[in-house]
């Protein structure tokens, strides 16, 4: 079963609903405000991606960190950061068949990931 995390208003992440749907493919939605996340999901992503790469550095949550948290940020902060926080997680983060994790919304990894 193919699992999409994030939130639901995230326009990357209607993007990418909207491409499964187009394609006919079945996922089912973790909706982050309402399940958030635990630490052992963070961790077996972690074990496939860089911090930095799930960190989302460019959104509003972000920019709401005081300088200190910014420029402090390592891998164990991060975590701290996203379990507590999981909208600064980047959205949307799909998890394919086989535990293929895809970090954001790509039509071409998409279509590479679904339509080989």
């Amino acid at each position: 079963m193919i699992r999409l995390y994030g939130i639901p208003n995230c326009d990357t992440m209607k993007k990418a609903r909207k491409w499964l749907a187009d394609h006919d493919i079945d996922y089912e939605f973790h909706d982050y405000k309402k399940l958030g996340i635990d630490e052992a999901t963070l961790q077996e992503w972690l074990s496939q991606v860089d911090w930095e790469t799930l960190l989302n550095r460019r959104g509003m949550m972000w920019r709401k960190l005081t300088q200190e948290q910014r420029e402090n940020m390592n891998r164990a902060n991060a975590v701290q950061l996203m379990l507590e926080i999981p909208s600064i997680i980047k959205r949307p983060v799909l998890i394919a068949d086989g535990g293929h994790i895809e970090v954001g919304f790509s039509e071409k990894k998409y279509r590479e990931l679904f339509q080989p």
